[in-house]
């Protein structure tokens, strides 16, 4: 009988890192299997798959990954949002805060289209700093956010429920409760 994992299958829970009481939600077990990849990539796309988009962002680090492919997938271009001091060239940027302090993403400043639908993808939606900030440089470049695409919700961390009060179309492949 043939097997039937899910997504959430091929993710590794690591206890205590990066720091103790946190459970790691590791991806890179779905990446190195070529089926799980292949299922989270074509989940990830599924619910866009024949909408108008014009360029798919994806967030620092592992939401390249997962993003150039989608991007691939859907035949349309790919922007990485980067941490501050990773792009050549004119950028602009957005701070954001973390649970210890504030961080800051870029993009450059030509990267999206005014009027381009984009689709944002990312591994984790936690509390969902990374992805507002994203999506405010999206809109910032005159883009409309026509989704945000994730594999792996945390709800208790309250992400989603910040992306939907922006109006975001939030997708997650799969939830993991605690943080």
């Amino acid at each position: 009988m043939a097997s039937h994992k899910t997504v959430k299958d091929y993710i590794r829970t690591i206890a205590d890192f990066p720091h103790e009481g946190i459970m790691f939600r590791d991806v890179t077990t779905l990446f190195a299997d070529p089926r799980g990849l292949r299922i989270a990539v074509d989940q990830l796309l599924h619910p866009y798959a024949g909408r108008p988009i014009d360029c798919v962002v994806g967030l620092e680090a592992r939401g390249f990954i997962l993003g150039g492919a989608v991007a691939h997938q859907l035949g349309i271009g790919f922007v990485p949002i980067r941490k501050k001091g990773k792009l050549p060239g004119p950028v602009i940027s957005e701070a954001y805060t973390l649970e210890y302090g504030e961080a800051v993403v870029e993009v450059h400043d030509d990267a999206i289209d005014p009027g381009a639908r984009v689709l944002v993808v990312d591994d984790l939606l936690a509390t969902g700093g990374t992805a507002e900030a994203g999506i405010k440089l999206v809109e910032r470049l005159g883009g409309e956010v026509v989704g945000c695409a994730f594999v792996i919700d945390l709800p208790e961390l309250g992400g989603r429920g910040k992306l939907e009060a922006m109006g975001m179309d939030v997708h997650a492949l799969c939830a993991f409760e605690g943080a």
